[in-house]
């Protein structure tokens, strides 16, 4: 058994790489073009290959033994729950590992009463799952292939708690669902994207951090490093810039926008938010200071994830329940990622209403309650007018909140980094460039591909 470097970093011809059953195939001549030592190699399908892999010389080809990269060592077996804790209709159950056939049939019996490995890889069995001598319910095996194996059981705790229990006992080690996916995803990113994507709150987050796990970030910093290598800095300065305008938004993709609402007492925020949602969320009443506590609810605003914040009314006085409310909501808005100042259209413009939008000089301005005046009162800034009781503006209120969120949203398959690892690390890239170190640049950037040293063994999880 030899082991041949692949580099992922560009292609060779399309007739090098062709793929098999097993995996890839690469002809006899790309590795005497290599010598043996690096294969620069791209599958016809465009999927990039990963990092490492271990492959059998022969006089007229190469095969891999595998696709995928379960980083750990071959005669350990994990297992994990991928389903979230609480009430479902079915939980699963994933075991990986050289032997994760082998544990579940010693507790699996198909009801075709035929042992397990006889099945062909991707056959759905029905069956039994049996434990302690005792058959047990009715579950769904799958296995994916000769190292990884789905067991579908009836949702809850108890249910996936007694099946991981029991393999257990057969000799596998359970490791958490992150912990699964770092260790059985080709990439460190890919793994990243896959974690972020149980994360994701929306369909149009979901669909980029999609990308993501498919490999658009991983394509364009394997682009920049070959820039890097063509001594092309100003066009790798570019891509790394790029990048980096896109970190912030990139973190919202699992975590809301923060959009909190300020103003004076009774100026109409709770009924205003309560609009935007839909729903009653904050109490309304007309007594100024009803709303003490910072109240928030989510929702999504042009497919983006949003938590509202409704904070006390800012004025001076009041009780100490009300002044500790009142300092909440300063620093909701100190965190805020958008602001929406809003002003009573019934009440005159006074020298606080003047400091209050000179604050937030970024704020969207919401001139509320227009239903009760024809004109808002006194010379005040322009804002959008609006109306919790007729919805007067709220349509054009969330149109506003939306090109705030994202003004110039990336398309579909853009690259997004999408955490801080990834953001630090492209920070520090383009700093190092900036430097006029491009080796170092290079560097930082590699690190973010590169896939944990193989058959590392993770610590045991409490």
């Amino acid at each position: 058994m030899a082991s041949v470097q692949i580099d992922p970093r560009a292609a060779i011809t399309p007739n090098a790489a062709t793929e098999s059953k097993q995996g890839y195939v690469i002809s006899l001549a790309a590795m005497r073009t290599s010598n043996c030592h690096e294969i620069v190699c791209r599958a016809r399908t465009g999927k990039l290959l990963p990092t490492h892999y271990n492959v059998r010389l022969s006089e007229r080809r190469v095969d891999t033994v595998h696709t995928g990269r379960i980083n750990h060592r071959p005669d350990d077996c994990l297992v994990s729950v991928l389903t979230p804790p609480g009430r479902s209709a079915v939980a699963t159950v994933s075991v990986v590992g050289s032997r994760a056939i082998a544990h579940v049939s010693e507790l699996f019996r198909p009801a075709a009463r035929t042992g397990l490995q006889q099945f062909p890889i991707a056959r759905i069995v029905v069956g039994r799952w049996t434990a302690e001598g005792h058959e047990g319910e009715e579950v769904v095996v799958c296995c994916l292939s000769q190292d990884a194996v789905d067991v579908h059981c009836h949702g809850g705790r108890t249910a996936a708690r007694r099946i991981v229990d029991s393999l257990i006992a057969a000799g596998c080690r359970e490791v958490g669902w992150q912990r699964m996916a770092e260790l059985c995803e080709e990439t460190p990113i890919a793994a990243e994207a896959r974690i972020a994507l149980a994360a994701a709150r929306t369909e149009r987050t979901a669909a980029i951090l999609l990308a993501q796990y498919r490999g658009a970030l991983e394509a364009e910093l394997t682009a920049i490093v070959a820039l890097l290598e063509n001594e092309e800095t100003d066009a790798a300065a570019d891509r790394l810039r790029r990048l980096e305008r896109y970190a912030d938004f990139g973190k919202h993709l699992t975590t809301p926008w923060r959009v909190v609402l300020t103003g004076h007492a009774n100026v109409g925020k709770s009924s205003l938010i309560n609009a935007i949602l839909g729903y009653e969320r904050s109490i309304v009443f007309e007594q100024p200071g009803t709303t003490r506590d910072v109240v928030t609810a989510t929702t999504a605003i042009d497919g983006w994830p949003v938590e509202l914040a409704d904070t006390a009314g800012l004025r001076e006085g009041g009780d100490a329940v009300e002044s500790a409310g009142v300092r909440l909501a300063r620093e909701r808005l100190a965190a805020a990622d958008v602001v929406v100042a809003v002003f009573d259209a019934t009440q005159r413009w006074t020298a606080d209403s003047t400091l209050l939008a000179e604050a937030w000089p970024d704020a969207v301005v919401v001139h509320s309650k227009c239903d009760l005046v024809p004109e808002p009162a006194g010379d005040r800034p322009a804002g959008l007018r609006t109306s919790a009781i007729t919805g007067q503006g709220i349509a054009e209120l969330v149109q506003a909140l939306a090109s705030k969120i994202a003004p110039n949203p990336p398309p579909p398959e853009a690259a997004i980094p999408f955490t801080s690892r990834q953001a630090d690390a492209i920070e520090n890239a383009f700093r190092l460039l900036e430097t006029r170190k491009k080796t170092a640049s290079s560097t930082a950037i590699a690190r973010l591909l590169k896939p944990p040293p193989a058959n590392t063994l993770p610590q045991r999880e409490a």
